[in-house]
């Protein structure tokens, strides 16, 4: 059975993308622990991100290391943090969050919803970053 992940990648399920290439995808996410919260997903369901090919694992960080620039140049934070905690989906994922303070970093902090026009703009905020960077693999 697909994951709710695969099903986002396959636009099954909506996301809001700022990244997609042949081996991974990353979109907002839709608990954020900040502004600009990002999951970098691949494409290929690994449950456990240890169990992903060496070379499937390097480019997913190096994706998150891309992204992750962006934010901090849109959102102007102090710090890009990443947690691979893997619990919540059964599908490995990179979160990369805007951060100004370590206490920012706990899935306590994950809003319980938030307004689809707000992923939009951070969204768009993360792609045109993304684009002066002359990033390759902006949706």
């Amino acid at each position: 059975m697909s994951t709710v992940f695969t099903k986002i990648i396959d636009g099954e399920f909506p996301g809001t993308f700022v990244w997609r290439d042949e081996h991974c995808a990353a979109f907002l996410s839709i608990n954020p622990m900040a502004p600009g919260h990002v999951l970098v997903v691949p494409i290929e369901e690994v449950d456990h991100w240890i169990d992903a090919s060496p070379e499937l694992a390097a480019h997913l960080f190096a994706v998150a290391r891309t992204i992750g620039v962006a934010q901090q140049a849109a959102f102007g934070c102090e710090r890009i943090g990443v947690i691979v905690a893997g619990y919540e989906v059964p599908h490995t994922h990179v979160h990369v969050i805007p951060t100004n303070d370590m206490s920012e970093l706990s899935f306590a902090n994950a809003a319980s919803s938030v307004d689809r026009d707000d992923l939009e703009s951070w969204a768009e905020a993360i792609r045109t970053e993304l684009r002066v960077a002359g990033a390759t693999g902006v949706v």
